[in-house]
């Protein structure tokens, strides 16, 4: 059985490698079972995307993107010692593609990136409340491509209040106590959008 404080990269070149983050810390990894979904219904698109991991905690969500192909991932997280443990695994691992930035994620929301994501993976503290807040603010800072995605993970109950008019959901899914959606910008219902599971 796994530590509960390590997560396994589930494919690509890290497959079966563990990240391992300060078991003194109270960040909350994505599951596999959802991690592994989430990658399966963003398999056409990964490869070559520039990824942006906010709160990016243990850092699961932005290695698994490069372990699958994508050409980039910025990770943002507050905890040094998230930070710290990251950047060593980056290290190890020699994913030159991962730039890990040590930030409040709302405050680095506030300047515009030299170039816009093709992904996000949003997960803040559930107690936070944050969604509806980081989402405009991608929308409205220049973080996003045409057709980016984003992610989104909530407790299973939870809905977002408002998202940007031009933001279409995508697939979403439940798990346990998690709630987990996945929204595409600028692609209107019937013009390619999937299913929802």
């Amino acid at each position: 059985m796994a530590n509960s404080n390590e997560v396994r990269i589930i494919a690509g070149q890290w497959r079966g490698r563990k990240l391992r983050f300060p078991a003194s810390t109270t960040i909350r990894p994505t599951p596999d079972r959802v991690r592994e979904t989430l990658f399966n219904w963003l398999a056409p698109f990964i490869r070559d995307a520039n990824v942006l991991d906010l709160f990016a905690g243990s850092g699961a969500l932005g290695m698994e993107a490069l372990s699958r192909g994508a050409r980039a991932a910025t990770f943002i997280e507050s905890d040094v010692r998230c930070v710290d443990a990251l950047r060593a695994h980056a290290d190890e691992w020699q994913a030159s593609g991962a730039q890990i930035r040590r930030a409040d994620a709302l405050a680095w929301l506030a300047v515009t990136p030299p170039e816009p994501f093709d992904v996000v993976f949003v997960d803040p503290p559930f107690a936070a409340a944050w969604w509806s807040t980081v989402c405009a603010r991608l929308e409205a800072g220049g973080f996003l491509t045409p057709q980016a995605f984003v992610y989104l993970e909530m407790p299973r109950e939870q809905t977002v209040d408002t998202l940007p008019a031009n933001w279409q959901p995508w697939r979403r899914g439940k798990a346990g106590d998690v709630g987990y959606h996945l929204l595409r910008r600028g692609v209107a219902t019937g013009e390619g959008s999937a299913p929802t599971s």
